[in-house]
């Protein structure tokens, strides 16, 4: 049997191959892609819950929508079927069928309401069935057709190079996210959320609790684009989730009314925006302009939105609320009014972990970035005065030349430093006890205690980070970690190492005239 990875690399080298066959570009294939993806998915679970939910012997009684939907399962009429839709005469239009079909599942179950693609006219025939044929065999739970939505998420992002994975954040930095805040329970607010991966890893967290989901977690998120909305929504379903999700622009709209409101907050939001126009971040109360009780530290002068958003995610915590995001390195450091909110911010005792992260880990983006943890439940204990640091840039996988990402044991091994360092149990499933044993090994041998790492990890006060300007950057604080001498002469291998360039570039040139003399040959 192949498993999960085997199947979406095979799935998604059938799908982008059908994709260039077809002459559609990848931003008009990938919804229908996913859709489809999503239809195969709701079919394997409604046939699930209609093995359990079948009449006994000599019932006259039969199951209805809402008997689907109470038991997880997203409501399919007969003409929405996956096998109805492969049986369909030769000379039916497919297209069209599926279309209907989509529309039939939206008036069925109106969380996906404007949510699931209608363009499958657009896409030739015989692609179609090539796809319906591929998907038809397939028959995974529903963690694995999640596994595999998100892969394709991630590959069309790549493929239509979507500036900063906007929509889209790639599992491996979302989950350490998720294994840091630890989301138990609670009220949950991403004003940023993209096709909604933050919300899914969430409930994939809780579920890993023996809880349930849809019940623990109250969603609310903010999407700007409509289009990724839709992703969301279908994302969402796939997780057995629903929640409120609103259309709007977080710079200037607050639907929930946020401030103080949330358990949890988490986002992947865009780096570096220019040009937002401050005007409309104040308002005016009794003839006084005030600046947006969201944005408590007042407004940044600087061109740039990345404060703002790191001011938002600070008023919409309650008093025990946590938040983890994504944010460029250089706001870490940043200057002039952008460092006063800093100062503020870390004068508050809220800010609790901040993670290095080396480059090419976001599908479209190469620059490393960094990860800022917000924990107010810590004010009044004695992490009150301490930032961990962590540096996390020499951890990772090198998926392709070009990317890489967090590996199971390693998501494992970095949010344990942090379980830690708050003096919580670790938790050990997925294989990083060994690292963890050979860096935190108390000197009784029986159990795992927090300690700094040269090069790793560092508690540090507020003193020390008010002595370097308010700086969160984890690399003024970590240090270098101590390496052994390897025995190597240094000065001997970098001259074997120059005479190995010299003899490459002599190799070099004279392939050069090769080329050019076989190109003069061609143009006679």
């Amino acid at each position: 049997m192949m498993s999960i990875v085997e199947t979406e690399k095979r799935l998604w080298k059938a799908a982008d191959q059908l994709r260039a066959n077809s002459g559609l570009r990848p931003s008009e294939y990938s919804r229908p892609v996913l859709g489809l993806l999503f239809l195969k998915f709701a079919d394997t679970r409604f046939a699930k819950v209609e093995k359990r939910l079948k009449p006994k012997p000599g019932s006259r009684i039969k199951p209805g929508r809402d008997e689907f939907i109470a038991k997880g399962a997203i409501y399919l009429a007969p003409q929405s079927r996956f096998e109805w839709l492969t049986q369909l005469p030769e000379d039916a239009d497919l297209g069209k069928e599926l279309n209907n079909a989509m529309e039939q599942i939206e008036r069925d179950n109106t969380d996906l309401a404007d949510a699931l693609p209608k363009s499958f006219a657009d896409i030739p025939k015989e692609t179609l069935l090539e796809l319906l044929r591929l998907l038809e065999p397939l028959d995974l739970s529903g963690d694995s057709f999640g596994q595999i939505y998100e892969y394709f998420m991630g590959e069309f992002a790549r493929a239509t190079m979507e500036k900063g994975g906007e929509f889209y954040t790639p599992a491996s930095i979302v989950r350490l996210i998720v294994e840091i805040i630890e989301p138990y329970e609670g009220r949950v607010y991403d004003p940023a959320c993209g096709s909604g991966g933050m919300f899914a890893h969430s409930a994939d967290f809780v579920a890993r609790h023996q809880r349930e989901p849809n019940k623990a977690l109250s969603i609310h998120g903010i999407e700007k684009t409509r289009e990724t909305m839709r992703l969301m929504k279908m994302n969402l379903a796939m997780h057995g989730l629903s929640g409120q999700v609103r259309e709007a622009n977080s710079y200037y709209e607050d639907p929930y009314d946020s401030v103080g409101k949330f358990d949890f907050v988490m986002a992947n939001p865009p780096f570096n925006v220019a040009e937002i126009d401050k005007a409309k971040l104040k308002k005016d109360v009794a003839g006084k302009e005030v600046v947006d009780a969201r944005f408590p530290f007042g407004l940044p002068k600087a061109d740039n939105g990345n404060y703002l958003w790191i001011s938002l995610f600070y008023g919409a915590l309650n008093d025990t609320g946590r938040a983890g995001f994504v944010m460029a390195n250089s706001a870490s450091d940043a200057r002039g009014s952008e460092a006063d909110i800093r100062q503020k911010l870390i004068e508050t005792g809220v800010v609790d972990v901040i993670i290095a992260v080396g480059p090419n880990m976001f599908t479209t983006v190469t620059l490393p970035c960094t990860l800022w943890f917000y924990d107010k439940g810590k004010i009044g204990t004695p992490r009150e005065d301490e930032v961990l640091f962590i540096d996390a840039r020499n951890m990772f996988r090198q998926v392709t030349r070009a990317w890489r990402d967090f590996e199971d044991w390693q998501i494992e091994a970095l949010a344990n430093i942090v379980r830690l360092w708050r003096h919580d149990e670790p938790e050990l499933i997925w294989g990083a006890q060994e690292w963890l044993k050979e860096r935190f090994d108390a000197e009784d041998g029986n159990r795992l205690t927090y300690r700094d790492v040269a090069g790793l990890c560092r508690a540090v006060k507020r003193k020390e980070i008010e002595t370097q300007g308010w700086s969160l950057n984890p690399g003024r604080y970590v240090g270098v970690a101590e390496k052994e001498d390897d025995g190597v002469d240094f000065h001997a291998r970098l001259t074997e190492l120059q005479a190995e360039l010299e003899e490459l570039n002599t190799d070099a040139a004279r392939l050069q005239d090769v080329i050019a003399k076989n190109v003069r040959e061609v143009l006679q």
